[in-house]
């Protein structure tokens, strides 16, 4: 089955796969001998998978449910790896339709296909933003109340049919050939171009997590619905375990690369609902850890470019 990250005859599904962190899972499964399939919508950019792309095959989704039992009966997945989600964060009025499909009506004709062909091994995808103010439940925006209500009806899957779930909530997440408007590549681009960056004041802590270590934290989330069979709604945070003030963090980004950046500390304002202090209280995935310090990992990050 899997030994030692490496497995043999097994099949994966992965949605998300488009995007930062799933495509880099997808690569990784596919380098350790999984078969895998990707779940794209029509018209999907699948950039992001071109090292793979020879090795992966390509369900494209119409959105319907019947599209959907079609994919998932030419798959027939061991695990199906859940990361597609829409998260504009504010959102607008035109958002609401699109993230409430994305982030709720897929995930539930994912699940619902999975139940009806026998597939019951599931890997969900949560964010620490679920857990403003430090709290078990309280959504920072819109985006995370629509994965906690998916969460909620996945709920009702696993205590209503044989399925096993396990939800990662990620953290902070870094790597190279990230052109989202995250972080490091933000702080990568003012290098590169020796402009001012704006930014708040620098208060709020920052879970800074490597994407190598997220792509292990999702295998050894999978090794465990196969090998624990009591496993049936588990939740685990994916956290380095060290958060680090935003403007410790700039700190460390210029001594690690050498550059110095002019940061406007205050030019902009906190969001209506900034974390300040990322979800600590949860449990950790067992056998998982955060293997690259943040220091090593800004430093392969910002090895290679992202494209802007």
């Amino acid at each position: 089955m899997i030994n030692n990250g490496k497995s043999s005859s097994l099949t994966a599904l992965v949605s998300g796969a488009t995007g930062y962190v799933g495509s880099h899972l997808a690569r990784r499964l596919s380098a350790n001998g999984w078969k895998v399939h990707v779940i794209a919508r029509n018209g999907s950019n699948l950039t992001m998978l071109h090292q793979a792309r020879d090795s992966i095959t390509v369900h494209r989704h119409d959105g319907s449910t019947e599209s959907m039992f079609a994919i998932m009966e030419q798959a027939a997945p061991d695990v199906v790896f859940h990361l597609a989600s829409f998260a504009p964060i504010p959102h607008t009025p035109a958002h609401i339709v699109p993230m409430l499909h994305s982030n709720i009506v897929f995930g539930t004709q994912l699940v619902e296909a999975m139940i009806a062909t026998g597939v019951h091994r599931f890997i969900n995808t949560g964010t620490f933003s679920q857990h403003y103010d430090n709290v078990f439940y309280s959504p920072a925006s819109l985006y995370d109340a629509t994965k906690q209500a998916f969460k909620d009806i996945l709920t009702f899957y696993t205590e209503t049919t044989a399925l096993q779930a396990i939800t990662l909530e990620l953290h902070d997440i870094y790597g190279p050939g990230d052109s989202r408007p995250a972080i490091i590549p933000i702080l990568q681009k003012a290098a590169s171009e020796q402009k001012p960056v704006a930014m708040t004041l620098g208060e709020q802590l920052v879970d800074m997590v490597y994407i190598d270590d997220i792509a292990d934290a999702y295998e050894l989330a999978a090794v465990r619905l196969f090998t624990r069979q009591e496993v049936k709604d588990e939740v685990y945070s994916v956290s380095s375990q060290n958060p680090i003030r935003l403007k410790d963090l700039v700190e460390v980004f210029e001594n690690v690369t050498g550059c110095r950046l002019t940061v406007q500390w205050g030019a902009q304002s906190y969001l209506s609902r900034e974390i300040i202090v990322p979800w600590t209280k949860g449990k950790n995935l067992p056998g998982w850890r955060a293997k690259v310090s943040l220091e090593e990992g800004i430093k392969k990050a910002t090895a290679a470019a992202p494209e802007y």
